[in-house]
């Protein structure tokens, strides 16, 4: 709960956290703002009860230019229902026992406007023997039977049925005894809603298990489905001539009519299941991301132009609701002069690959990450979750100049033999991988035929494009970032640019990463060699020490421990000297090496600290040192503790006495 994010912090302090607006939301929290591209306000607020917190409730809105956000009693409402949840949450883990704990597959609750079932689904078990049905109300209602009328009987159930059909039924009891199974036999059902006389299809699907002890199959189970209400929803849609897309909570297109697909020119089975913006580079503008998520997290209707290429201006709106969005496309005559379009010009649609959507978000969102990265398998990490999405990339492998030759340091995708041939080549050999670095350079590869005519004899592998990325800091090659396409991706002048680019910061992160690690291994095997590599044999005592580092990061520094053993006993010694740096270490080792000397000649426990307090101070580091020490005498099983530098404790016992045999 560190991350700097409101919800976040108002978990961590105890306080409503509300920001007004985007303008604010960039100040206080810009890493945000950079990942959620959009205007929004927010008010963040603590659960808990008395000195406990469980957790934190966000509210957040689309934050339109002029909007005012929340009101002071629309805050102080939100706080009174998150103290009344917080109550909650206390009384049910009083009343249960359990700790109030967050389900790792918890989902947000979803109350989308009520609406008729599309589907009805009856069950039956249909005796083959003896031709009977035992069947569920749902079941009598699709036949338009009373469940209490219902005397079980084929010939009830067929006399429901087109007269085409009733044969249909008994040729599936055949099938169900002789296959086992029955699927999507259609029927026709007499329809006499609303006082009509036509009919109605359903699907008959069902299983015959075979009797235990026989092989003979004896029931039919399964359930008659009716999707007549859903069918007449999407054929009334169907006839409209206005387009209708359904879109997912992600944008994902989950319905598009004819007249949709007509409008935006493209089939149905290259839509469904995508976003927008990558089937249609027209449509790949961040402005529609925008106005998807304004939509969703306002819950009211938006609308933009766009225009298909090469002139053909269209009209969407969006409508929400909490499970998704109803899209409407409208083809506009003569767009308003006042009108500005949202989305991608002629131009950008011309593009040779379609920009995926929110590319420069991916591309902000690395730029910011890579401040936070600290060690260079951090910097690889945040490179390939930003990189590979923005481009659609699928491999990504970093490799490092280590004494004139090529290194792996990170790869990710599911070709674990990417590039093996670069591994240990010196940089004057004539690959992509070596000359993009020695030329300073990026190698933009569409094709495996390009390739081989630069550079034959190379193997391709799956892979069918390749971006090479020298990675160069201060006029000093630190490495080469490669990243790999499946299919064959052309790279557009403006993909060539952002990535071109984004080589420059990804070297200066990777290098400074490289540097901290090289300290750090410096830094921490300086420690590790002053603190006791093996603890003394002292005999009646066993001795075991762990020595663990409280936080991540650069954090070695003054901590230190040690066992001596004198001629009345053994001393057991822990320190710390303030800070976490290589002064800090060689402090500690300062330290240690005076109390290893007053302990040896004999002193008492008061004069080893007051000798290593003179020492601290003759050195003059400008560091506070804490310790304690312990002198344990096995044969009287006593122990005396001294503690220095630390805050004086209520009546602190200078002697402890051991009453064990």
């Amino acid at each position: 709960m560190s991350t700097p994010i409101p919800v976040a912090a108002a978990y961590s302090s105890g306080r409503t956290v509300y920001l007004s607006g985007a303008e604010e939301t960039m100040r206080r929290y810009p890493q945000l703002a950079v990942a959620l591209p959009y205007a929004f306000g927010s008010c963040s607020v603590p659960v808990g009860a008395g000195e406990e917190t469980f957790g934190a409730l966000a509210i957040v809105w689309a934050a339109s230019p002029g909007s005012e956000g929340l009101s002071n009693a629309q805050r102080r409402h939100v706080r009174t229902v998150a103290n009344r949840l917080g109550a909650s949450l206390a009384a049910l883990r009083a009343r249960t026992g359990d700790p109030v704990e967050c389900g790792p597959q918890t989902i947000p609750a979803e109350t989308p406007a009520p609406s008729p079932p599309a589907v009805r689904a009856g069950l039956f078990d249909w005796d083959l023997v003896t031709g009977t049905f035992t069947v569920d109300d749902e079941f009598c209602a699709i036949f338009g039977l009373d469940p209490r009328a219902f005397d079980g009987r084929t010939q009830t159930l067929t006399s429901c049925l087109h007269p085409g059909d009733r044969n249909v039924l008994r040729a599936a009891a055949r099938v169900a005894a002789a296959e086992g199974r029955v699927s999507a036999r259609r029927l026709r059902i007499r329809d006499r809603r609303d006082g009509g006389e036509g009919y109605r299809t359903v699907e008959l699907w069902g299983r015959a298990p075979e009797t235990a002890g026989a092989r003979a199959r004896t029931h039919l189970v399964g359930l008659v489905i009716d999707a007549h209400v859903g069918n007449a929803a999407v054929a009334a849609v169907e006839r409209l001539r206005d387009g209708v897309l359904s879109l997912a909570h992600d944008g994902r297109v989950t319905y598009a009519n004819h007249s949709a697909l007509r409008l935006l020119g493209v089939r149905g089975d290259e839509l469904l299941g995508r976003f927008l913006s990558d089937v249609l580079p027209w449509l790949s503008d961040p402005d529609v991301e925008y106005r998807h998520r304004s939509a969703m997290i306002s819950q009211a209707p938006v609308s933009f132009l766009a225009c298909r290429p090469p002139d053909r201006w269209l009209a969407f709106s969006l409508h929400p609701q909490a499970d998704g969005v109803t899209g409407r496309v409208v083809p506009l005559a003569h767009p308003s002069s006042t009108s500005t379009p949202s989305a991608s010009t002629a131009e950008t649609a011309t593009a040779g690959t379609p920009a995926r959507l929110g590319v420069m978000y991916h591309v902000l969102q690395l730029g910011s990450a890579l401040t936070e990265a600290v060690t260079a398998r951090e910097v690889c990490e945040v490179v390939s979750d930003q990189l590979l999405p923005a481009f659609g990339g699928q491999q990504l492998a970093i490799y490092v100049v280590r004494d004139g030759t090529m290194h792996l340091l990170f790869h990710t995708g599911h070709h674990e033999d990417f590039l093996d041939w670069l591994e240990g080549v010196p940089l004057h050999a004539h690959l992509p991988g070596t000359e993009t670095l020695t030329s300073g350079a990026p190698f933009f590869i569409e094709s495996q035929q390009d390739l081989a005519q630069g550079y034959p004899g190379i193997p391709t592998g799956e892979v069918s494009s390749w971006a090479y990325l020298p990675l160069i800091a201060s006029s000093h090659p630190v490495g080469t970032c490669v990243l790999g396409f499946d299919e064959i991706h052309r790279f557009t002048q403006k993909d060539r640019g952002v990535l071109t680019a984004l080589a420059g910061l990804i070297a200066q992160a990777l290098e400074r990463a490289r540097l901290y690690d090289s300290e750090f291994a410096l830094a921490r095997g300086l420690q590790q060699a002053l603190l006791p590599h093996r603890l003394p044999v002292v005999p009646g005592i066993r001795t075991v020490a762990r020595y663990l580092p409280g936080t991540s990061g650069m954090d070695i520094g003054g901590d230190w421990y040690d066992v001596i053993p004198t001629g009345s006993g053994v001393a057991l010694v822990i320190g710390d000297v303030e800070g976490h740096s290589i002064a800090a270490a060689a402090t500690m080792a300062q330290l240690r090496s005076a109390v290893r000397a007053f302990a040896a000649v004999g002193h008492t426990p008061g004069d080893v600290m007051a000798g290593a307090n003179r020492t601290l101070i003759d050195l003059d580091p400008g560091l506070l040192a804490s310790s304690c020490y312990i002198h344990f005498q096995p044969d009287s099983h006593h122990a005396y503790a001294v503690t220095a530098g630390h805050p004086p404790t209520p009546a602190p016992p200078s002697r402890c006495d051991d009453q064990r045999p």
